[in-house]
């Protein structure tokens, strides 16, 4: 066994406060999970002036991650400052000089995974990131190694928690989008700028890593067809209520033969389903198997401790390894064999809510449009817009089209002249 492993961290916000303070005041406990004592040998950060939740010796406290990553007593380099760059470059320099590294970085592991998954086979060492997906549920280590055995045939996820705090809200409360994402902004769920996560992006980061996992194939953020939350309104959830679903941004993969297809995007989901039962901050995340059939992974997917607690868990695994002195295991191995198919392959079925002229043939006349384009309809709601208005809205549910075909449809519809507005069109997931 040997005397210490050490460990350098780059970055002390939140996150990396909290991982601190456990290596440093659970050092005890950690030396018994390990077999050797784990020491916090070096921390970068931008301003070694600024006070934090958590307070390291000044000793160990620097401005420059180059350093750190180059002491040759760091065994374990932890990646917490978040973004693209220059985290990218200082795990791959980490991993060049030998040492093993655990992030948080979705970014990152999303968009240059399997650089960085062959570079640290290159280099006989491991690159761990849990905390990228989910915050502390175990979702990571269960789809590299539990799950090894079955062939996963699908991943279906809520894994963004500000924007399920945004739709549970709006579900409940019909209240309004902008005054719920401000409220979520008050409470801290939200950033300032909300745009990678009510566009779905963050959400995209994640799946592509799922995906890669699940499939064992490169599944970059740029293959996931990406769709936000910002055109639902109340209306929608009042019809999806009445119409038995709820509406949940989901994160959703699926394999057919050698092709992959991963969206993120607002979806109809029955209100039975166990994913429409998660609500506010809570993520899930639902894998089909040959062999197991669903399991769901279920559980705070964000916040200070379930993502220093995914962290750490980390840190703990490698440094395992080191202290026993046994073989790492083999990064992620992945296959150029996988396609990845367009969005336009989809076949699903659809909820359009439009609002058109109230006056006889309109239906008949709208239904016209959908059957040319191959779309049958399967139910639809028609309500008046008040005595005023000589317009009706028509919510309609249709049986399973393609994408290809519905958005032909829409661009149809636009150019029907008794057509005043198409409110939105929402995908169903059964």
């Amino acid at each position: 066994m040997r005397s210490s492993i050490g460990v350098g961290l780059i970055g002390m916000g939140v996150v990396g406060s909290g991982v601190a303070r456990a290596i440093t005041e659970n050092s005890t406990a950690l030396h018994s999970h390990v077999g050797s004592p784990l020491k916090l040998i070096r921390v970068a950060v931008r301003d070694t002036s600024k006070q934090r939740e958590f307070m390291v010796s000044q000793n160990i406290l620097g401005d420059n991650p180059e350093e750190l990553i180059n002491d040759e007593s760091v065994n374990i380099v932890v990646e917490l400052m978040g973004g693209e760059h220059p985290a990218l470059e200082l795990i791959l320099a980490a991993v060049k000089n030998g040492k093993h590294v655990v992030t948080a970085n979705k970014e990152v592991i999303s968009k240059h995974g399997s650089e960085i998954f062959s570079l640290a086979r290159e280099n006989n060492v491991r690159v761990l990131f849990e905390a990228s997906v989910g915050g502390g549920i175990p979702i990571i280590s269960p789809l590299m190694r539990d799950l090894v055995a079955n062939d996963i045939k699908s991943i279906k996820a809520i894994i963004n928690g500000t924007t399920n705090y945004i739709l549970t809200r709006m579900a409940n409360e019909q209240a309004d989008y902008q005054q719920v994402l401000q409220e979520a902004q008050e409470l801290g769920y939200a950033e300032s700028d909300p745009t990678s996560d009510v566009e779905g992006i963050d959400a995209a980061y994640k799946l592509s890593i799922l995906s890669t996992l699940a499939f064992r194939a490169s599944v970059k953020d740029t293959d996931i067809f990406t769709e936000g939350i910002t055109s639902l309104t109340d209306k929608d959830f009042s019809y999806a209520k009445e119409l038995g679903y709820s509406i949940k941004l989901l994160a959703i993969a699926t394999r057919t033969d050698s092709s992959v297809l991963g969206r993120v995007h607002p979806a109809l989901i029955p209100k039975e389903q166990m994913l429409a039962k998660v609500d506010d901050a809570l993520n899930a995340v639902e894998v089909e198997t040959d062999l197991l059939d669903k399991v769901l992974f279920h559980g705070p997917g964000a916040g200070s401790m379930p993502t220093s607690s995914a962290v750490v868990a980390d840190i703990v695994n490698i440094a395992r390894t080191i202290a026993g002195g046994t073989d790492l295991l083999d990064p992620v191995r992945l296959s150029d064999e996988i396609e990845i198919r367009s969005i336009d392959t989809l076949i699903t079925k659809y909820y359009f809510r439009l609002e058109a002229e109230d006056q006889p043939g309109v239906l008949a006349r709208i239904a016209a449009v959908l059957g040319d384009c191959g779309i049958s309809i399967s139910s639809f709601i028609q309500k008046g817009l008040g005595d005023q208005s000589t317009n009706a809205e028509l919510v309609i549910m249709t049986h399973e089209a393609s994408e290809s075909s519905v958005t032909r449809a829409v661009s149809s519809l636009r150019g029907l002249e008794v057509v005043r507005m198409i409110g939105n069109v929402i995908r169903v997931v059964e």
